[in-house]
């Protein structure tokens, strides 16, 4: 039997008497987009901090494929993007990108960068400036291009549309499409549902640290009775 993708079971994280995470329990099967909503404040990037190991949990465990969470070989086949990514100012993009694939052991490959750039809409010539000259969305899209020339088996993003405008956005969706029909597990948080309905195979609604709903977008709508996903959400955390 083939272990999950991610597996959480109970979790839970406190933040000195606040309880950011109350028993969370989900399940990520290998070759899915997983879509996870909520609020702000609803503990998305705190589940995402405590798979990645940022903080301990207080109860609970998590599995990456198979291991445990915190040995540092489990997090091997995981490519990861933060909700605020924010490179060091003082390199130039080529610089940042040429970091992150040689502490992996990749080897930096133009030809293989120019054609990421290109498939998100990065100018080439960006990558000899400094990032301080960057824009929000030309930062967004250096950090996804790292990330995604990494080619691994399980991406985590945090809200990876942030700060792209509508040409970039659609480009970013059809890089993850081809993501995951080759087979890549895709976690991924979004506050823009129609993304989540229009990319996820299934998707979890967490709400004041505990998961309100997991299925289907197609489920969530018919679970709530509603026309849309937006009012299926407002109906869940109601």
């Amino acid at each position: 039997m083939t272990a999950p993708a991610l597996r959480f079971q109970q979790v839970v994280k406190r933040y000195g008497q606040a309880s950011v995470l109350q028993g969370v329990d989900l399940e990520l099967q290998a070759g899915e987009c997983f879509g996870l909503v909520g609020v702000n404040g609803a503990g998305k990037t705190s589940l995402i901090k405590c798979l990645l190991d940022f903080c301990a949990l207080d109860g609970g465990a998590i599995e990456i494929f198979g291991q445990p969470h915190q040995r540092p070989a489990s997090r091997q086949p995981l490519g990861f993007l933060p909700e605020r990514f924010m490179p060091p100012y003082y390199l130039t993009g080529a610089d940042f990108i040429r970091y992150l694939l040689t502490l992996q052991g990749i080897t930096y490959d133009q030809d293989a960068v120019a054609v990421m750039l290109a498939a998100l809409d990065l100018d080439a010539d960006a990558l000899k400036r400094t990032v301080r000259s960057y824009s929000k969305g030309m930062t967004q899209k250096l950090g996804l291009a790292a990330c995604l020339l990494a080619r691994k088996r399980l991406y985590v993003l945090d809200e990876p549309m942030s700060g792209l405008d509508p040409k970039a956005r659609a480009l970013l969706k059809q890089q993850l499409q081809a993501l995951h029909s080759a087979g890549s597990t895709l976690f991924l948080t979004s506050h823009a549902l129609a993304d989540v309905d229009e990319l996820c195979d299934r998707m979890a609604i967490l709400h004041d640290g505990r998961i309100r709903f997991a299925g289907t977008p197609a489920e969530c709508r018919d679970h709530y009775r509603a026309d849309t996903l937006e009012q299926a959400f407002l109906a869940c955390i109601a």
